[in-house]
């Protein structure tokens, strides 16, 4: 099995360091797919699901938050302001993110906040349906 080396960091910790035969992740324009011997490039990243799968394990699947993915001569970095596996979701904590922001939204004071605030809104609603979607499946 093709392998690349790949590192998924997130700005508190790494998430994951090994090596990896695949890695699907969410670029601002689709879904992006790597595997061993990509191209050299950066990818802009959104908020959505990651998954990868690490050469002597199952799939694994994370909610990631902005970033960007480096791949170098079979060397990935994924970076991100968040990663986290579906069960660390705090569902009332996601619910009370996206109703704080919706409020900043409704009461913008310049183009800079709106913008924040609109990535803090897609961040908790990428959590919210995530959590929602981890509740279903037990």
């Amino acid at each position: 099995m093709n392998t690349f080396s790949l590192k998924v960091i997130a700005s508190n910790r790494v998430f994951f360091e090994g090596d990896a035969s695949l890695l699907v992740i969410p670029g601002i324009d689709g879904e992006y797919g790597i595997l061993a011997g990509h191209e050299n490039t950066v990818i802009a990243t959104r908020e959505g699901i990651v998954r990868f799968t690490p050469a002597d394990g199952d799939e694994v699947m994370a909610l990631a938050g902005i970033g960007f993915c480096e791949i170098d001569n079979n060397c990935v970095t994924f970076l991100a302001d968040t990663v986290e596996r579906p069960e660390e979701i705090d569902a009332l904590r996601a619910q009370a993110e996206w109703e704080r922001t919706q409020e900043q939204l409704r009461q913008r004071r310049s183009q800079f906040e709106y913008q924040m605030s609109q990535a803090a809104l897609a961040r908790a609603l990428e959590r919210l349906k995530e959590s929602n979607r981890k509740t279903r499946n037990l």
